[in-house]
Parts: C-alpha cells; sequence; structure tokens
C-alpha cells in the first residue's frame, strides 16, 4: 500500500525526490505552453529549466485540482473516489526548513500515488498564523527598528503592522512550496485568519459556550512573563534539577539559582515558640496566608487553629490549618507554608480552608504593592534574595541546601513559569477526550506506528481542562462580551460567567444580552474579551473549515470531509492530532481523518529539533540551489537570534 510505498521512499534521500519537483507557481487561468520535447536532448541536466517549466504547465492544466461533484457527473465519473489530506500549517513566522520538507516530500508521494491510482485527489495547502510566535517576531522588529513597544501604537495599529508583516512575509512559504513541487491545489489555499476560518471560529465558540462546554473560571494559570500571556499545560517543558544550578531566566543579566531548599521560621503569635517550614520559591512568602500541618502529628496538633505573625506585613491574618491530603508529616519539617495565590496545591488548600488569596505578582513578573513596600516594583528573583537578606536580618532564616526540583519552563521562552489567578476561558475536555480514546481503541482511527496509541491513551484519560485564553493582540479575538446593565449589573465581573455573553458579531452578542437578562438593547453596554484564542484552537477546526463549515452547504464539505489520511511529526500529536479528533468529533459528530500517519523529527548534528528561535534551521532551498557563506551569515542577521548567538554564529 502506500503507506509501505512510503517507507521504502524514506530510506532514501528525501532531499532528491524534493530536488526532481522544484518549480514556481502560475495561476491555472494561465496559459502556459507544453515544454517542446521535439529539441535533442541536453547531454547535462539542468534541474532548474526542466522543473520549472514543466511544473508551471502542471498548475496551468489543472492537473493538482480535483474534479467537483457536478465534473464527476457530467464526465461519467461518479463511482471516482476521492482521497483527501490536509497540510499541517507552517506558521507565517518564518520559512520551511528541512525538517518541513519531510511532511511535503512524505504528503506529496501519497497524494501523487492516488492521483495515479484514479482517485480524485486534493491536498491542501495553508498557512497558520501562529499567535504567540507572530506577535513575538513583530515586537522584536518594531523596537529593532522603530524602538516602539506596541503598547505605544495600541491594540488597532499593532494589528496592522502584523497584517502587513504577513502580506511581506507570508507568501515565502507558498513560494517554497511552490519551488519543491508540492501538487496542492492552490485555489484552496487557506490562513488561519482569513475571514472563512474566523466564522468558524466565531460559530464553534458559540456552540460550545451554549452547551456549556466552554466556561470561565478564576483559577491559576501557567503564566509566561516574558510573553505577558497564559499557556496550556502541554506548552509548559520541566527542567529537572539534582543540584544547585544556576539557570539563564529571560529579563535577567545574570543566571539564577535554582535547586536549593530555604528553611525559615514563622513566629506564633502571642507567643515565644516558631514554627520552621522551606520553601524552593522564597519570594512566594510574600503572598502567604497560613502554613499547613498533618492533623496527626503530635508536633504541631496544639498549634492548630493558632495566629502567625508574617514578618513583613504583621497585620495580615494567618493561621496553623490541618491538611492530612497537603502534608506528608515525614518529609521536611512536617510544616508547609501556604501561598493560595500561587500554587497549585496550595491554591486547593486555600479553598477548602477559606484563606485569602493575595498575588504579590504583575504580568512582568514583579513584586506588586501586595508584596510590600521594600519589595514593590522588583523583579521577582531579585525580590528572592532580598527576602532572604531581610529574614536573616529578623533571625529567621535557618539555612538553605540542595534540593532535587522539577523547574516548570515555557517552551517557547524557556522563561520560568508562574501560577498566577486569572479569569479564563477553558474548554471541557472530558468528554471529548472519552470519545478520543474510544475511536482509537475501536479502531475507527488508526494510528501509524501503534506504539504512540499508548501515548494518546495515556495524555487523554488524564487531560486537564484547556485553557483557551491568551493575552495577546494578534489572534482570533474572543466573541465573548461582558455586560453592563444599570439596575442589574451595575458593576460587571469579569470572573462570574453569569455576565458575559456570546455572539458571531456585537448585534447578536446584544440581542443574546437583552434575551437573556429580559432588558431593552438600548440599556445595554457591552464590552468585548480583550483576549485572543489559542493558535491551537482554531488550527483544531481545520479538517472541517478547511472544507467550508459552518456552511454545511458548501460542496467541499459534502465531497471532501472527512479527509483520508493526516500525516504530520510525532511531536504535535497533542497541540494539534487529539485536538483535532476531539473537536470534529464534537462539532460535527465525524472523524476528521481516518489515519493517522506520524513521521520522526528531523534534527540537527547536536540532537536538536530544528527550530527559527534556535536558529539551527536550513532553508531547503539552500541545498537545492546553494548558498554562499555570506549570504548565510546574512539571513543569520535577519533572523530571531539575539545578538549574542549572532556573534557565536560569525564565529564559527
Amino acid at each position: 500500500g502506500v503507506l509501505d510505498l512510503m517507507q521504502k521512499l524514506l530510506s532514501r534521500h528525501f532531499i532528491n525526490y524534493s530536488r526532481i519537483l522544484t518549480g514556481f507557481m502560475v495561476e491555472s487561468s494561465q496559459a502556459v505552453p507544453k515544454k517542446d520535447l521535439s529539441k535533442e536532448i541536453p547531454k547535462s541536466y539542468d534541474p532548474k529549466e526542466v522543473e520549472s517549466k514543466w511544473y508551471d504547465w502542471w498548475v496551468s492544466q489543472g492537473y493538482f485540482k480535483p474534479l467537483s461533484a457536478a465534473e464527476k457527473k457530467e464526465q461519467g465519473k461518479e463511482d471516482m473516489k476521492n482521497y483527501t489530506i490536509l497540510i499541517p500549517p507552517p506558521n507565517v513566522t518564518g520559512a520551511l526548513h528541512v525538517g518541513h520538507v519531510l511532511f511535503v516530500a512524505v504528503q506529496d508521494c501519497m497524494i501523487r500515488w492516488k492521483r495515479m491510482k484514479g482517485f480524485n485527489t486534493v491536498w491542501i495547502p495553508g498557512t497558520d498564523h501562529a499567535g504567540i510566535a507572530t506577535q513575538s517576531v513583530v515586537e522584536r522588529e518594531l523596537m529593532k527598528k522603530e524602538k516602539l513597544r506596541r503598547e505605544d501604537l495600541g491594540r488597532e495599529e499593532f494589528v496592522k503592522k502584523v497584517w502587513q508583516w504577513r502580506e511581506q512575509k507570508g507568501g515565502h512559504i507558498l513560494n517554497q512550496l511552490h519551488q519543491l513541487g508540492a501538487s496542492v491545489d492552490w485555489g484552496r489555499t487557506f490562513f488561519t485568519m482569513d475571514d472563512d476560518r474566523a466564522k468558524a471560529v466565531a460559530e464553534s465558540f458559540c456552540i460550545m459556550f451554549e452547551r456549556g462546554h466552554i466556561y470561565r473560571k478564576h483559577r491559576l494559570v501557567n503564566w509566561c512573563c516574558a510573553l505577558q500571556t497564559a499557556i496550556s499545560d502541554i506548552e509548559v517543558d520541566y527542567v529537572e534539577l539534582d543540584k544547585p544550578t544556576d539557570l539563564f531566566v529571560p529579563g535577567y543579566e545574570k543566571k539564577i539559582e535554582f535547586g536549593t531548599l530555604t528553611h525559615f521560621l514563622y513566629k506564633i503569635k502571642g507567643e515565644e515558640t516558631t514554627i520552621e517550614v522551606a520553601t524552593t520559591r522564597l519570594e512566594t512568602m510574600l503572598g502567604d496566608t497560613a502554613v499547613a500541618v498533618h492533623p496527626e502529628d503530635e508536633r504541631y496538633k496544639h498549634l492548630i487553629g493558632k495566629e502567625l505573625i508574617h514578618p513583613f506585613h504583621p497585620d495580615r491574618k494567618m493561621v496553623i490549618v490541618a491538611d492530612s491530603e497537603l502534608v506528608d508529616m515525614k518529609f521536611g519539617t512536617g510544616a508547609v507554608k501556604i501561598t493560595p495565590a500561587h500554587d497549585p496545591n496550595d491554591y486547593n488548600c486555600g479553598v477548602k480552608h477559606n484563606l485569602e488569596f493575595i498575588n504579590i505578582l504583575d504580568e512582568n513578573g514583579n513584586i506588586n504593592v501586595n508584596g510590600g513596600e521594600t519589595f514593590k516594583g522588583m523583579k521577582r528573583f531579585d525580590a528572592r534574595k532580598l527576602v532572604y537578606k531581610e529574614l536573616d536580618k529578623l533571625g529567621l532564616i535557618k539555612g538553605k541546601k540542595p534540593h532535587k526540583m522539577s523547574i516548570a519552563t515555557c517552551s517557547r521562552t524557556k522563561d520560568i513559569i508562574e501560577p498566577i489567578l486569572k479569569p479564563q476561558w477553558y474548554v471541557d475536555c472530558k468528554e471529548m477526550a472519552a470519545r478520543a480514546v474510544k475511536v482509537v481503541k475501536d479502531k475507527e482511527l488508526v494510528i501509524i506506528p501503534e506504539n504512540f496509541e499508548d501515548t494518546w491513551f495515556s495524555w487523554l484519560e488524564n487531560i486537564k481542562d484547556w485553557c483557551i485564553s491568551r493575552q495577546l493582540w494578534w489572534g482570533h479575538r474572543i466573541p465573548a462580551y461582558l455586560c453592563k446593565i444599570p439596575g442589574k449589573i451595575d458593576e460587571p465581573d469579569t470572573r462570574n460567567q453569569e455576565h458575559w455573553v456570546c455572539g458571531k458579531t456585537y448585534e447578536e452578542a446584544l440581542e443574546k444580552a437583552a434575551t437573556k437578562f429580559g432588558v431593552e438593547k438600548e440599556k445595554i453596554e457591552l464590552s468585548q474579551d480583550e483576549d485572543v484564542l489559542d493558535t491551537w484552537y482554531s488550527s483544531g477546526l481545520l479538517p472541517f473549515s478547511a472544507c467550508g463549515w459552518p456552511n454545511k452547504e458548501h460542496p467541499d464539505y459534502d465531497q471532501f470531509f472527512p479527509s483520508d489520511l493526516l500525516e504530520t511529526g510525532h511531536d504535535i500529536l497533542f497541540f494539534w492530532v487529539a485536538r483535532m479528533v476531539m473537536m470534529t468529533l464534537y462539532l460535527t459528530d465525524k472523524l476528521p481523518f481516518k489515519t493517522v500517519y506520524l513521521h520522526n523529527i528531523i534534527k540537527d548534528s547536536n540532537g536538536q529539533k530544528m527550530s527559527k528561535a534556535k536558529g539551527n534551521v536550513v532553508d531547503p532551498l539552500d541545498i537545492i540551489k546553494g548558498c554562499s557563506l555570506e549570504k548565510l551569515i546574512e539571513k543569520m542577521k535577519e533572523s530571531n537570534l539575539s545578538e549574542k548567538e549572532i556573534k557565536k554564529g560569525k564565529c564559527c
């Protein structure tokens, strides 16, 4: 079958296959003459001369376009089977590298093989708006060239700048696909923020909101201070430390020490006694509101319910609480400091014991006014050092020792993740995940290689609800509106879902608000949520949004959805594949595709995945055409690399 054929082809040099297909884009409406074959064949083979002329002719003849249902009928080919592949849309932030070329080669081989077998084939191309990555690139460029921050421009003007950047840069990826000879149907090219995809995003959000599968919750999120946005659980990487280690943190000139446990004392109010606690994040003690002990621990039973004195906030109420779930009395001192607003376990403890939730960090990761005058405005890890010094002055430090630990970092920036309380929108994934598990167990959806089934089950059976809010300006703005109604909602609460309505348009949201609250539209003031949706949300809709959904009368929806095969790298099995399966089943009651074929990842000489951010990518066109050292250095200067990395690259 096609998969056996691909395995044989991939054992050879896939770059050579791509070279054979190199060409340039032409519109199918343009008249391109077929190459003159009457002349003598040149003794030396010139790939550029051969490939460009053939590819132009192929496109002009419409060879990559499928027959419509009407054309099938006219030509007596009603029995002709359709075969659809959706391209994994590359991020619009840069260029294709040789890692991308792998999927181009594999998918092109599959679609051409099916085309030769007599199938009515369509390979749908497109690009992804890449919310976080694109906004970061444009912000850096704006600062580098114009010395401006996005806040200096304002949201509307900044978004215009991003669209301009996309118009300038976005075509490069498609041009690479042209030159690689990819037999895609250019007439079906999508962009994940074009009008049709925007309609699908708004429609799906409203459906899921109204069914109760999208909800708003004020809870801890994974906050990346470098990006100033929340990120999902699967965008968090963990660094395991066996001993004290200095790590680079964005925004700091010097490395920061991690992998230590600091012991310090809290005084018990009205007594001469103290209780000893330990922490790896000393700065968070500025937000402590309790200390927890085990209810059966004889050392502390007599202290339960007593109040503590916070050394920097003497007026704050701090208590000793009993918690058998949180505290292991055999670990450490058996007493645990509780910072409900900055730790997931402490959050649960805070809810259980009705503790005060005090956020001590702003969105930049600096200590806010709640941290106290001494520390206000300081960077979080600078504050860590000062807290130690101040506690030591008060005689409350008991020491610091090495400690094995796991550090949560942002997969994009490598910044240290801070748990922060934020009201966000979430997708309730439990039912959707269970259905995605079932279709694989029942072999309705086939995953190749099969060993990834265990990974699929493990993740989906332990799935957490998906935080889909992102504090960005570039992306699909969330179609939810906060209501202000005199006499009913005088002070709207962003944390209260009852104060929100959704709508595909402002007018639709206004109608819904009037119906929900039983008032005239003229009395309602709506404010749209400032946040945008996670990029993977719109990507998760692509199997059907690329075929015209929510317009179910669209000819492509009936003819080419669901698709037959998804071919992609195993590294986005959860980011993209699982979400497509969950959302497609939920919104259409159909599988998005029949087979998932996962390929391995092209890596550099150090075993690192190729990434534009790391600067270890190779442009396939440079392999095809060649590239001088001077041009490579110039490309490096134009990249997103830091000056330090660029200097290192020049030295090499």
